[in-house]
């Protein structure tokens, strides 16, 4: 499937990033999280179908979930500024270390799928050196943690620097030490000869946008009526649909037509009242969120390509995109949910 059109990441806000227990939980958050998850399983689902051949259906899948990864930068910059700042140092790192466990751990695991499954493009020991240098092919949905972790640590750093916190040693030698990767590695290449991957562990401009900007939304008292927000979303959609058919696909994450599909459904989404009854279960799915997003692919491989592979082209291939994409959801929230009651997020997500 083409690698340009993966979200993740979706993925996964930090678990700390809810605050504290009961009344001051924003479900709201945690309703955009699971929104958010399952949006990133369709557009993975749809990148299946469009290599399949069903461009129609592909296009307008990943066009309804392209939002996502905006939409988790901006959950990002809300916990790290607003929800859950961090206090200290050692609270900066343990927030990444929550990250980067699970992170490597699943990195491992989809090398070694890739292994067993057929020939890594690049050989094995060429694909593990690319993953700790950035995005490796077997485990492509992970380039969101490429960005989203150095995106983390700039954040906790200013919060720390700005509120004149003891100076944060440790996140500053880390944050200098990702900042000069890049040459480093690339005087390294020039001095060895080796073919030393490029570092991809790096913070984009607008992700960055999407952190603040997306945190102030987030945290307004007043956004403004919400069926003003869910129709701003509904035109932004079709109009980034027909961007995705005429000019440019997959839309960049930057791009106007994503953006405002994305802050529409921040706007849509943010303050809104869940039930109490529906409370309990939508925290345990939030709290799943990041599992769900690491697992996915593999029921997005086992699952949504043979089907896209056999189905028909017409109204067959929309609803067997619904069919599948909601099932490899599901499974994923399914299994996440499952090694949580076993003890076992701490290592899977």
């Amino acid at each position: 499937m083409p690698r340009t059109a993966t979200p993740v990441a979706a993925l996964p806000a930090e678990p700390t990033a809810q605050g504290r227990p009961g009344r001051d939980r924003r479900y709201d958050i945690d309703l955009l999280r699971v929104v958010c998850t399952a949006a990133v399983v369709l557009v993975h689902a749809s990148a299946a179908f469009i290599d399949a051949g069903h461009r129609t259906t592909g296009v307008l899948g990943d066009s309804a979930g392209r939002f996502a990864v905006p939409a988790f930068f901006a959950m990002a910059g809300w916990a790290a500024l607003v929800g859950s700042p961090v206090r200290d140092d050692a609270r900066l790192l343990t927030r990444l270390g929550r990250i980067l466990r699970p992170m490597a751990v699943w990195t491992a695991v989809y090398l070694l799928w890739q292994y067993v499954s057929g020939p890594p493009p690049n050989g094995g020991a060429k694909e593990a050196l690319r993953a700790l240098f950035g995005s490796v092919e077997a485990a492509f949905h992970l380039w969101y943690l490429y960005t989203y972790v150095p995106l983390l640590l700039l954040l906790g750093v200013a919060v720390l620097v700005v509120g004149q916190r003891a100076t944060p040693r440790r996140s500053l030698l880390l944050l200098a030490a990702f900042a000069v990767a890049p040459a480093v590695v690339e005087d390294a290449r020039t001095l060895t000869g080796l073919p030393l991957p490029g570092w991809d562990w790096s913070v984009s401009l607008y992700s960055l946008g999407y952190a603040v900007a997306g945190a102030a939304l987030l945290a307004a008292r007043r956004r403004g009526p919400r069926p003003l927000w869910l129709a701003g979303a509904a035109v932004a959609l079709v109009a980034l649909a027909l961007y995705q058919f005429t000019v440019r696909h997959p839309a960049a994450y930057g791009s106007l037509a994503v953006a405002a599909l994305t802050f529409a459904v921040l706007g849509a989404v943010g303050g809104v009242r869940v039930p109490e009854g529906a409370r309990a279960l939508l925290g345990r799915l939030s709290d799943a969120s990041f599992g769900t997003y690491l697992v996915h692919l593999l029921f997005v491989v086992l699952l949504v390509e043979p089907v896209a592979q056999e189905v028909p082209h017409g109204f067959a291939a929309p609803v067997a995109l619904a069919v599948t994409a909601t099932a490899a959801a599901a499974l994923s929230f399914a299994a996440s949910v499952l090694w949580g009651r076993l003890g076992m997020r701490r290592w899977l997500g």
